[in-house]
């Protein structure tokens, strides 16, 4: 349980400097050249980790598994990712990591419909202050970025639901964290480059650059790379994608989805704050008030989360205890 709070920890970190690093590329990168190379270079980077763990749990990847893994894929890159990405270019870096942070509230009602995992009292209750924080800091009635909003609501919903999938390999096919987030990379960002190289397709790219879609025609590969921006790159490749999403799905198997989820109650309270130290975005007296119910929040869930192992462990004994009685 240690070691899963400390993976927590970097995951959170990492997590909240994500949007921040992303807005400091600027136009430097295609939005979507940026999400490819950045997940390209996590997954190579997990590689060699993901390989020794196969060898070691004597474990061979079958038909079945590559399919598993284009569908985790194609969720968290091609779908998620990419409006993640756009999302940033249409309003503020901390915006996007708050409405971002939603996913957990997705991820838990999706685990308890489709995985049959039971939500707490605590749990409940921590979701929804958590929730009323976010639209307190978000300040529906005053929106001025729109597209930027939905784009950053859309890659919520669609990161939940590969973070639910992930929960199910874990679960029913025990995959490991490291070789389901390796490998979910390294396939996402092929199907990834599929579309890439269909935008280069002379009749197609013309007609995204006359629909206003610019940033989806003729999308290049490797534009804007030299050795001032190598350091933002690697830092987002490595650090953020690499180990902060490796840290994430293990802090799920040495904890529960709940626990894990802390990452994005804690974020949308931290990368404010990161904000406005790094790319000095003001924060507001309402944008207080939500980080004080998403901390709220926060701590309920950790407490639901250590209340479960009691309740369960209660049960046992009162199960003991009656055999006893049998007897």
């Amino acid at each position: 349980m240690k070691k899963g709070y400390l993976y927590i920890i970097i995951a959170t970190f990492l997590f909240s400097t994500m949007e921040i690093a992303i807005k400091l590329s600027g136009s430097t990168f295609n939005p979507i050249e940026l999400n490819f190379l950045r997940f390209l270079i996590g997954g190579i980077l997990l590689l060699p980790l993901a390989m020794k763990r196969l060898r070691r749990s004597k474990r061979h990847l079958a038909r079945r598994d590559w399919l598993f893994f284009s569908i985790t894929g194609f969720f968290c890159i091609v779908v998620s990712m990419t409006f993640f990405q756009l999302a940033i270019s249409y309003t503020k870096a901390s915006t996007v990591a708050i409405l971002f942070s939603c996913n957990p509230l997705f991820v838990l009602t999706f685990a308890a419909l489709f995985l049959r995992e039971k939500l707490s009292r605590l749990t409940i209750g921590s979701i929804i202050i958590s929730l009323i924080g976010m639209m307190v800091i978000v300040n529906p009635f005053e929106l001025k970025d729109p597209l930027g909003i939905l784009l950053a609501v859309a890659a919520a919903i669609t990161f939940a639901i590969y973070s639910v999938i992930c929960r199910y390999g874990t679960k029913e096919r025990h995959y490991d964290g490291i070789v389901m987030t390796c490998f979910s990379f390294l396939v996402g960002v092929t199907e990834l480059a599929i579309v890439m190289l269909l935008t280069h397709i002379p009749a197609l790219a013309d007609a995204l650059t006359a629909a206003g879609l610019t940033a989806f025609s003729q999308i290049p590969f490797v534009a804007g790379i030299s050795l001032g921006s190598l350091p933002l790159l690697v830092y987002l490749g490595i650090f953020v994608t690499g180990i902060g999403f490796s840290s994430y799905f293990l802090a799920m198997e040495e904890t529960s989805v709940s626990l894990a989820s802390l990452v994005f109650f804690i974020k949308p309270a931290l990368a404010p704050i990161l904000a406005l130290l790094i790319l000095h975005e003001a924060i507001y007296l309402h944008t207080a008030i939500g980080i004080l119910l998403i901390l709220i929040g926060s701590t309920l869930t950790f407490v639901a989360s250590r209340e479960v192992p009691k309740i369960i462990r209660d049960k046992e004994k009162e199960g003991r205890i009656r055999t006893h009685h049998d007897f």
